[in-house]
């Protein structure tokens, strides 16, 4: 499996090698955030709300397959399931809902939260259970921040954790860096270009955190 950044919540995750395989997108965001819009070929994409940093689907290439509500989904091969949660932390008075997705890839379980706002409750986490790598939003404001996120990755225990959402150079959105939930962790990260990752390579004991580049 390869995961590659796109900046925010979009990640581009590839299964196998990547070449004539499939390619999933989350979250593509418009160009008034300030970062370089995603601009790949994909055959699925996923839509964790309908806000415009989340939800340009027209900028991927190909006729990608689109799922932006919660339910069980089987996608050429991949099985996906999104999951209801809130955007807030008064179920989703301020700003609406949110669908965290779970891909199983490669014999490896992904987790995107989108813009998750709030601890995860007894379904979700359920639904959630035996994650290995966790897609979590970190800087605050509109989402959980640096101290709530390390409240979740401590209720879903993955293996690897990769942050997304907060600021980084260029972007317009007012929410905090990385920095804050790095410290809150305690885990001193790994820096990668994009993570290159099997079943077999996934850590066995310590949990991992990998920022990604843009």
């Amino acid at each position: 499996m390869i995961i590659t950044w796109q900046g925010h919540s979009c990640f581009k995750i590839q299964d196998k090698t990547g070449v004539d395989g499939i390619t999933i997108a989350t979250d593509p965001f418009e160009n008034k955030i300030g970062l370089r819009v995603p601009n790949f070929e994909a055959d699925i994409v996923t839509v964790s709300h309908d806000h415009y940093d989340h939800n340009n689907v027209k900028a991927l290439r190909g006729e990608p397959f689109i799922i932006n509500i919660a339910g069980e989904y089987d996608v050429k091969g991949i099985g996906i399931k999104g999951v209801e949660s809130f955007h807030d932390e008064k179920q989703g008075k301020e700003r609406g809902m949110n669908v965290m997705y779970r891909f199983e890839i490669d014999g490896i379980s992904v987790a995107h939260l989108g813009d998750l706002g709030h601890i995860l409750d007894n379904k979700q986490l359920d639904a959630l259970s035996g994650i290995d790598i966790l897609l979590i939003p970190v800087g605050g404001k509109y989402t959980i921040d640096a101290k709530k996120a390390v409240e979740v990755v401590s209720q879903i225990e993955p293996r690897i954790v990769i942050p997304m959402h907060y600021k980084v150079p260029g972007l317009k959105i007012d929410i905090d860096g990385v920095d804050k939930f790095i410290k809150e962790i305690g885990i001193k990260p790994t820096e990668e270009e994009k993570l290159k990752i099997s079943k077999k390579e996934l850590p066995a004991e310590d949990m991992e955190l990998v920022i990604l580049g843009l």
